[in-house]
């Protein structure tokens, strides 16, 4: 593989109302980084069962490069109920395929080609995925870029878990919510979300840190500048997966070299896009992609 841009942790089936899709920020982060021309690999595991079966298939069928360990666990899942805005409702499984990735010497090798790699805090949830997920991170290369994506979901996350995943990213990503629960958990006084965010990037000597605030727009902070950009309006169908998709873009611009203004208007363009089409997973066109 080149140009290799990892996504890994969780892979399941999001049990939407209208059927099932495939999912989990890893998988979807590496699928829309492969619309933009990288490869896209996304290294997760699944059960030996007919719904991983059915993954790997699927994976196939989006042309999403993966290195997926089938285990003796059941292909996870989660059941997704939205609301009245199409905000969804996460019930996920415990015990599932993508808590227990076993660590290999095929994903060192993925790892010692990564030019990205993007991870989260939900597959650190058990111990046997969180030492895998280290263990990749520290075989990287010292110019992989590493992203954090906080990605906080119900009870699955602590502070250890997140102070070490920032201690060892380049980018964090995280929500509005988010950082007023970092916030909280890091002692950070009783400053707006701006101020946090420029707490956390000195603190840690981030490179970046994207904040996403839904319809109120979003930001990126540097030590040097900021960047802020309006929410598109549009239909929204769900917004399963649209921070991920934010995510890919956004890395996947800057991989290729635009400033981090331009990598914020294509990322923005390309989450709205994604709120406006049903699962997590649709083929982008080319004027947002490039190709």
């Amino acid at each position: 593989m080149k140009d290799i841009v990892v996504g890994i942790g969780e892979i399941l089936w999001d049990m939407l109302p209208e059927g099932k899709k495939l999912g989990g920020a890893p998988a979807n982060f590496a699928y829309h980084v492969s619309q933009f021309g990288f490869d896209g690999c996304a290294v997760s595991a699944v059960g030996d069962d007919a719904l991983g079966l059915e993954m790997i298939d699927a994976l196939s069928g989006k042309n999403v490069k993966h290195h997926i360990e089938k285990v003796s666990f059941p292909t996870g899942t989660v059941k997704i109920g939205l609301d009245n805005l199409g905000v969804p409702r996460y019930d996920i499984k415990e015990g599932v395929a993508w808590d227990n990735i076993p660590y290999t010497g095929d994903i060192e090798s993925i790892a010692k080609q990564a030019k990205a790699v993007c991870f989260g805090s939900l597959a650190q949830r058990n111990g046997i995925s969180r030492a895998t997920i280290n263990r990749f991170l520290d075989a990287v290369g010292k110019e992989c870029l590493v992203v954090f994506d906080a990605n906080l979901r119900q009870e699955y996350y602590s502070k250890e878990i997140l102070e070490d995943s920032i201690k060892r990213c380049d980018i964090l990503k995280i929500n509005d919510a988010e950082i007023e629960t970092v916030g909280k958990m890091f002692g950070i006084g009783d400053v707006d979300m701006q101020d946090k965010c420029r707490l956390i990037l000195e603190r840690y000597d981030l490179k970046m840190l994207i904040l996403t605030c839904g319809v109120n727009g979003s930001y990126v902070f540097t030590r040097d500048k900021d960047s802020f950009q309006p929410t598109p309006k549009v239909d929204v169908a769900d917004t399963v997966g649209a921070g991920d998709s934010f995510t890919a873009a956004y890395i996947s611009s800057i991989l290729k070299g635009h400033t981090i203004e331009e990598a914020h208007k294509i990322a923005v363009a390309t989450s709205a896009y994604v709120c406006s089409q049903s699962g997590a997973m649709p083929q982008l066109p080319p004027a947002l992609t490039g190709r």
